[in-house]
């Protein structure tokens, strides 16, 4: 949730940090009626004035969007001219009034959550304003990056290395030191109590009467900390998103809009970008990015169809939706009631297809007219929806990749023989997958609906659940497991191989830890919404901790015909040569069906999770998947962002995997993300985008499956089948 600066300077002001007096304009305030007030509103603020564009992109200042005022009688006009703008593609709806500073010297600092380094960061400039970045690029040693550790925070020695980067001559150091402590510490502990994302102020100023002053500010808040505490929502303004997206958050769904033609609802963030992306390759541009995730409720069903049918960009929609835990019977019952009875207005193409997709089908066989059509091949809703929207090929697509290489070598015939056959040269000796049909499995949340509805599903895959945890309802029984009031009790009563968590987002982090202070080998945590930044201290924890974690934000892991722990729908999966690591869940049910379906069974799959910060991770699963000796072929399902698909990639080839690597990337025509601001940029200079990914993954000789379809056809050549 990103805050515009006097959002932002509201939040810092009340955590103790120096801010200009100002005022939230807004248009009515300059009525005839309100004049008046906003005069005696402006009594406590000395002109002159600096008057400000309030809106979440940057450049405002490049852009005419931040002016100066000498007179009240300047406002009204100044204002309107304001008014008009559209910045970053947002029209000016907020100004914010503020008296202007009379400056000394400018400077940068911001705080912010670093990914790739998993960490809290300092940044300190000694010069900052509108051109921090250029600067950077002229002058290396400009900025100053400290990493911090979570669990010890911002220590003083951090302060005093900020604070002596600025450069400022003896006397004025000694002068400006007090302060500048005071302002660093208020902004550490105001990015920690709100669960900040990004605290940046830049220009930090020093004033012509020596006083520190947050000139400008941003601020990011991680929506799963707001989701927890619900009065930082006040900060999330509608006027900053459209109808659709307004309608969309209210109903709890995930929504994009993009510039296509063809609407989309999809379950699952990552089956969403890959059928974006078919959609772009296929030449049938996405309108929009819709996600149901994990649920399909009538509020959530009735707002989507609204978005998409109310939407006059849209010529037709797509609706796909692969049922694992989620039934496709209940989605179509939900589409089918907020149908009403009647044919949608619009061409509506629905391919369903996994658990429930047959009954699903069959329900909407009898919605009348003759604008919905239902599938359950992606291909046929493809040709479907061709007869209802012009096609464009959209260049870059399969052009831009070497479809066929197989192995390290880039070979397009299959592998050499010594490749399939000894896939582990230079690899320590092959050890089966730690966890099997005999592994005691540990429920934290049995007590609860999910944590019942799928310890009953796992046990019916085979696997052994022997004991529960839920505070305070120690001794009770469910579904025949005892249940005790914490892990230690768990422990001490049962050998526990695995522990998988069903726990609110509020107390997940802490039973993680519960989980790992017992001395549970392996966690496993389906948790979703939990906060970054205790996320971080969770794996700072976990760090000297023999307890394996996967998560949170997974759907588990699953060795095929032995053991199941998470939410993954089992009737998919069949044993077999193929290890997949997947950052989706979705799209590992589609990628695995496929597999199944082209007779390509899986040795070990694991969800690593979909949350920026998880415990192992690609990297460290790959290399217990490929010490199993079931395993012949690895494939990495993963997504735009970070790096973590090609390091994998490159650490299996260094540690002497000679096997087939493929991986499907879901995401690529997906338009560049926002920034954070400054500290995002400065922080993520030279990633490379998706080109980069995709350039060092074949640089590993990895082969590149761009759609769905070449996902077993590509994974069959590599076998040699």
């Amino acid at each position: 949730m990103q805050l515009n600066e006097h959002d932002a300077k509201t939040l810092f002001e009340e955590s103790g940090l120096p801010i200009p007096k100002g005022l939230l304009l807004m248009p009515d305030d300059f009525s005839s009626t309100r004049r008046l007030e906003l005069t005696s509103r402006l009594v406590g603020i000395p002109s002159p004035w600096m008057l400000k564009a309030q809106v979440l992109s940057g450049g405002r200042g490049k852009q005419g969007g931040i002016l100066t005022l000498d007179s009240l009688e300047e406002l009204p006009g100044v204002a309107q001219r304001l008014f008009q703008l559209v910045l970053g593609e947002q029209k000016v709806s907020l100004l914010r009034i503020e008296q202007r500073a009379e400056i000394a010297k400018e400077y940068y600092l911001s705080l912010t959550l670093h990914r790739a380094w998993q960490c809290p960061v300092l940044t300190i400039g000694r010069r900052g304003g509108v051109d921090v970045e250029r600067i950077g690029a002229e002058d290396p040693e400009n900025l100053l990056v400290q990493k911090l550790n979570p669990l010890a925070g911002l220590a003083d020695h951090h302060i005093r290395t900020a604070f002596f980067h600025l450069g400022l001559e003896h006397d004025a150091a000694k002068a400006h030191w007090p302060g500048f402590q005071t302002l660093v510490r208020n902004l550490w502990n105001c990015f920690t109590r709100n669960g900040l994302l990004l605290a940046e102020i830049n220009p930090l100023v020093l004033t012509r009467d020596d006083r520190w002053l947050v000139l400008d500010g941003k601020a990011e808040v991680d929506d799963n900390q707001a989701d927890l505490r619900p009065e930082l929502r006040r900060y999330d303004r509608d006027i900053y998103f459209s109808e659709q997206e307004c309608r969309a958050k209210q109903a709890g769904l995930s929504y994009h809009r993009f510039g296509g033609r063809v609407g989309l609802m999809v379950n699952g963030a990552g089956l969403a970008m890959a059928t974006m992306d078919l959609l772009s390759f296929s030449g049938l541009e996405p309108a929009n990015f819709l996600d149901l995730g994990g649920g399909a409720g009538q509020k959530a069903m009735d707002a989507a169809m609204a978005i998409l049918l109310d939407d006059p960009q849209v010529d037709a929609v797509l609706i796909n939706l692969f049922g694992g835990i989620l039934s496709c019977e209940k989605v179509a019952a939900a589409l089918k009631q907020a149908l009403e009875g009647r044919p949608p207005i619009k061409p509506v193409v629905v391919r369903l297809s996994g658990h429930g997709a047959q009954d699903g089908c069959a329900l909407l066989a009898d919605v009348p007219g003759d604008t919905l059509h239902v599938t359950d091949d992606l291909g046929q809703a493809l040709a479907v929806l061709r007869k209802f929207v012009s096609s464009r090929v959209r260049d870059g697509g399969k052009s831009s990749v070497v479809l066929h290489e197989a192995g390290r070598g880039g070979q397009t015939q299959g592998l050499s023989e010594n490749v399939i056959g000894s896939p582990r040269n230079g690899l320590p000796a092959s050890r089966h997958f730690d966890l099997n049909a005999a592994s005691r499995i540990l429920v934290q949340g049995l007590t609860g609906r999910e944590g019942q509805r799928h310890a009953a599903l796992m046990r019916d895959y085979g696997g052994n659940v022997v004991a529960g945890v839920t505070p305070f309802k120690g001794g009770e029984r469910v579904l025949d497991v005892p249940v005790y009031s914490s892990v230690a009790a768990a422990t001490s009563r049962h050998q526990i191989d695995v522990s998988i968590i069903f726990v609110p987002a509020a107390m997940a982090a802490d039973a993680i830890l519960e989980a790992a202070q017992a001395g549970v080998p392996w966690i496993v945590c389906i948790t979703e919404g939990i906060p970054q930044m205790s996320m971080l201290r969770v794996l700072t924890q976990l760090k000297d901790s023999k307890s394996k974690l996967i998560g949170p934000n997974t759907p588990g892991l699953i060795v095929p015909g032995e053991i199941k722990i998470g939410i993954m729908p089992g009737h998919i999966f069949h044993p077999g040569p193929v290890a997949v690591l997947s950052r989706s869940g979705t799209l590992t049910y589609e990628a695995v069906n496929r597999l199944s379906a082209a007779g390509i069974g899986q040795s070990v799959c694991i969800g690593v999770g979909g949350d920026p910060y998880v415990g192992m991770g690609l990297t460290p699963c790959a290399e217990l998947v490929v010490a199993d000796p079931r395993t012949e072929a690895v494939l990495i399902l993963g997504e735009i962002g970070g790096r973590a698909e090609e390091e994998t990639a490159e650490h299996l080839r260094d540690m002497g995997w000679d096997g087939p690597i493929l991986a499907f990337i879901a995401g690529r025509t997906a338009p560049e993300g926002k920034r954070l601001g400054h500290a995002g940029a400065i922080l993520e200079a030279g990633e490379g985008g998706i080109q980069a990914k995709l350039d060092r993954l074949q640089a590993a000789g990895v082969t590149l499956c761009v759609g769905l379809d070449e996902i077993a056809q590509l994974t069959g050549a590599a076998l040699g089948r």
